[in-house]
């Protein structure tokens, strides 16, 4: 028998690093640690109300080498069996760098500065520079550098974060040698590759966020940046030509972090990529199927042969990139700005007599966990046709189709008669809707999508709001085995770029879980659906302007 071999995929989210140590021979999950944010379990350098999130470095530095090194000790003395390291992360999370990559919150003058930080994925600040940046791409007389990322730029994305800091904050645009992706800092420290020109930037992170092709060279011409705005003039050049497939070695593992987590140096460290993206494929993902990243928001993944989609362009996604996903593959990204975050504030709303009325904190824990099961239970009983209730699950934006973070959410039928359960009932339709939109528009450009498959909390936790997806979509939805899938996916790339394994199809074949269940769609509640779904289109459609006009 072949000696066994274990990979580590690191997958960062939104609120905490995951690691998982897998063996690259089978596919076991051998252990894994969780390790939170400490600055942003605190609320620090955050403001909601102004949809402002940000990061501090040093959270993702701690809680990387807190959570690697606790899970390699949950997983015995495996530690010099230990081949390659994967990284994926959130995504778009930009954050500023200097000469030597740096980034700028690491320094004692910036230390407290959120524009020195990383730039969350839901960070909306950017709102505005994103609409001058889809208006400048339509109208400057050149390229149009948004076409291959669904013709619609947002305001999660690279450029966008990059010119509202620089408009908000001139010592850090002055301090700025260049930006740099979460999901290429982290392989750049790990490997001691951090020269903002040489460290290898992520195929997935440039062409679905920065508006990198290789069509035009790389990035945006210098002259599409200057016009947009003059503070950007010079920087293009403190970028990169370049990318990489996540199959690809960053570099090998520095002799201070193998020291600080207990590994061999020089290790393989795959290229990073986003946390959807990589998902995906530890969801082993493949042509004509649709995986749906499930949690506080919803990242969906698909891919197909360069030969089929040939020239076309799918406009109103996230991007179609070539090897973003599975290498010598066209990955397609789409999306919901809020999935899981919908539950959430309908939980919280709900909460706030609890919050401030009652004084044990106890008992406000007790109830406000059991909250969203208890409405569950009771929204399961009422049948699709009962509530009356038409829910746009906009609470955060629109991602897809068509970005628009301008827009909000609405409940449409309240009487007095509707109920807590209704409502929760209409908001979980609600966002079945907003992802069957998205398989439609996939669809409308002749992208066959014949399965689903669902990953996350919520596909292991809710088989309620699983099969409503079901009966919406019209359409098995699987449930990947893994709860773990994202990380999985890193760890995959890891087996790859260490030379375990050829290619990224031989490592899902060898180490891929499984499913642990499949959704199919009740007949009767897919016909209702099938109608309300049209109403849903046409209430958006109704109510878009008035949404965006309110504050």
């Amino acid at each position: 028998m072949a000696e066994d071999k274990y990979v580590i995929g690191i997958d960062f989210g939104t609120d905490s690093v995951r690691s998982v140590v897998v063996n690259a021979n089978t596919g076991k999950e051998v252990s894994t640690h969780v390790s939170y944010y400490p600055r942003w379990m605190e609320g620090k350098y955050c403001d909601p109300s102004k949809n402002q999130f940000r990061q501090h470095p040093l959270d993702h530095i701690e809680s990387l080498g807190d959570s690697v090194t606790k899970a390699l000790d949950k997983a015995g003395d495996i530690n010099e069996k230990v081949i390659g390291i994967g990284v994926d992360t959130t995504g778009s999370t930009p954050a500023p760098v200097d000469k030597d990559g740096n980034v700028l919150a690491l320094k004692e003058e910036f230390k407290d500065n959120p524009n020195a930080m990383f730039v969350l994925w839901k960070d909306h600040t950017a709102v505005k520079e994103a609409e001058e940046i889809n208006k400048l791409a339509k109208s400057w007389g050149g390229e149009d550098f948004t076409k291959y990322e669904g013709g619609v730029y947002s305001s999660e994305w690279f450029w966008a974060k990059i010119l509202h800091v620089f408009r908000e904050d001139k010592k850090v645009r002055d301090s700025s040698f260049s930006w740099i992706e979460h999901a290429d800092w982290i392989p750049a420290i790990l490997t001691g590759n951090t020269d903002p020109l040489k460290i290898k930037r992520s195929r997935c992170a440039a062409g679905h966020k920065a508006m990198w092709h290789s069509d035009w060279g790389g990035l945006p011409e210098e002259e599409f940046l200057r016009k947009l705005d003059p503070a950007l003039e010079g920087l293009r050049a403190n970028f990169y030509k370049d990318t990489y497939t996540s199959d690809k070695k960053a570099g090998g593992l520095l002799k201070d972090w193998a020291k600080k987590l207990g590994l061999k140096e020089g290790i393989a460290v795959a290229v990073g990529a986003f946390d959807a993206h990589m998902g995906a494929v530890g969801a082993q993902i493949k042509d004509k199927t649709f995986v749906k990243i499930l949690g506080t928001s919803c990242c969906d993944i698909a891919v197909t042969p360069k030969e089929r989609l040939s020239d076309k362009l799918v406009s109103g996604i996230c991007g179609q990139v070539d090897g973003s996903v599975i290498p010598e593959m066209i990955g397609l990204e789409a999306g919901q700005s809020s999935f899981g975050d919908v539950y959430a504030w309908f939980k919280d709303l709900l909460s706030w007599p609890i919050e401030n009325l009652i004084e044990e904190d106890i008992k406000k824990d007790e109830i406000e966990e059991k909250i969203i099961p208890a409405l569950t239970k009771e929204a399961e009983k009422i049948s699709p046709s009962e509530t009356g209730l038409l829910a746009l699950d906009w609470l955060n934006g629109r991602r897809t189709p068509y970005a628009d973070q301008t827009l909000k959410g609405a409940i449409a039928g309240l009487t007095l008669g509707t109920t807590a359960p209704k409502i929760f009932r209409a908001l979980v339709e609600s966002t079945a809707f907003g992802a069957r939109a998205i398989v439609e528009r996939f669809r409308e450009e002749k992208i066959e999508i014949e399965e689903v498959v669902g990953i996350g909390g919520i596909s292991q936790k809710s088989p309620f709001v699983m099969q409503v997806l079901a009966d919406v979509m019209d359409m098995p939805v699987k449930v990947a085995k893994s709860e773990q899938a994202v990380a999985l996916g890193a760890a995959m790339f890891a087996a790859v770029a260490s030379g375990h394994y050829g290619n990224i199809e031989e490592a899902q074949d060898k180490i891929g879980s499984g499913f642990t269940k499949v959704y199919k769609p009740d007949r009767q509640n897919a016909k209702f659906y099938d109608g309300l779904y049209k109403k849903y289109k046409k209430l958006g459609g109704s109510l878009e302007n008035i949404l965006r006009e309110l504050g």
